[in-house]
């Protein structure tokens, strides 16, 4: 199947996208794997600390590219949390084609400023551009979980941008190990009222089920999973060793990381889609 565009994606979706973080190989074949068995499109998101893990970006960009195209379902390959510009650039001339680019531990002005320049230089090449206005909770400690986004700042930021999605702050924090997240319903109901672009729910990790469909109920429309999949692989992982301790092949204690996200995505796109 063709590489899908996350913009497709987003618009024909009836309820919430699932955007997934990859970490290694093995994730992006179990988020397509998930994705397969219930017949919904995906997103692959590839972060700059992931970036940084592996130390450039072609290997594990190039990969997920691959495991896209050779998917039964529409898949998307983004670029997650970018904070400079020409890692953005070296993923459109990958062949991704969409990026987050992330100016939101800037002053408001200098956020402005530098994401319309870059989503000017992305819609130049076909790119969709997410963005955020001011850090979500969680993301390196700059914000506690009760940081807002106001709809008017957020209307303004949008048209002084031209961003194709925002994300917001609601409720929801970064690196949650733990499902108690209260997320401001409300809130994103007066900003899907307001915002003329899909609204994007960073800190997925830590809603629970039930919040998350209400989340996509009340507007938001791409959910950002990356700390609960990490959870599920590490604890298959644990459990295979504490198991058989001698084990040696990789493959096999991967292998069991890689099927417990595979469950995972596909239980959360049925929730997203339910």
């Amino acid at each position: 199947m063709p590489l899908a565009s996350i913009g497709d994606i987003v618009r024909d979706a009836p309820l919430g996208v699932g955007s997934f973080n990859v970490i290694q190989l093995e994730h992006a074949t179990a988020i397509v794997a998930g994705a397969e068995a219930v017949d919904l499109p995906v997103v692959l998101q590839i972060s700059e600390n992931c970036v940084k893990y592996h130390g450039a970006l072609a290997p594990i960009a190039l990969a997920s590219l691959a495991v896209a195209r050779a998917a039964r379902v529409p898949v998307a390959v983004h670029l997650d949390h970018a904070t400079d510009r020409a890692l953005v650039e070296e993923a459109v001339e990958l062949g991704l084609g969409s990026v987050m680019f992330d100016a939101s531990a800037l002053p408001d002005e200098e956020n402005v400023a530098a994401t319309a320049s870059v989503a000017a230089w992305c819609h130049e090449r076909g790119v969709w551009v997410e963005a955020e206005l001011g850090e979500v909770g969680g993301k390196d400690g700059v914000h506690a979980p009760g940081v807002r986004t106001k709809p008017h700042e957020a209307v303004d930021y949008v048209a002084r941008t031209g961003v194709d999605a925002l994300a917001v702050a609601v409720g929801s924090s970064h690196a949650m190990t733990t499902k108690d997240a209260v997320l401001d319903l409300d809130l994103i109901t007066e900003l899907h009222a307001a915002v003329p672009v899909p609204l994007v729910l960073h800190g997925s990790s830590g809603v629970p089920d039930d919040t998350l469909r209400e989340a996509v109920r009340h507007g938001m429309k791409k959910i950002n999973i990356a700390t609960h999949l990490n959870k599920a692989f590490t604890g298959a992982v644990r459990e295979y060793l504490a198991v058989d301790p001698k084990v040696v092949d990789s493959r096999k204690y991967l292998r069991a990381g890689r099927d417990a996200v595979a469950r995972e995505v596909t239980h959360l796109l049925g929730v997203l889609a339910s």
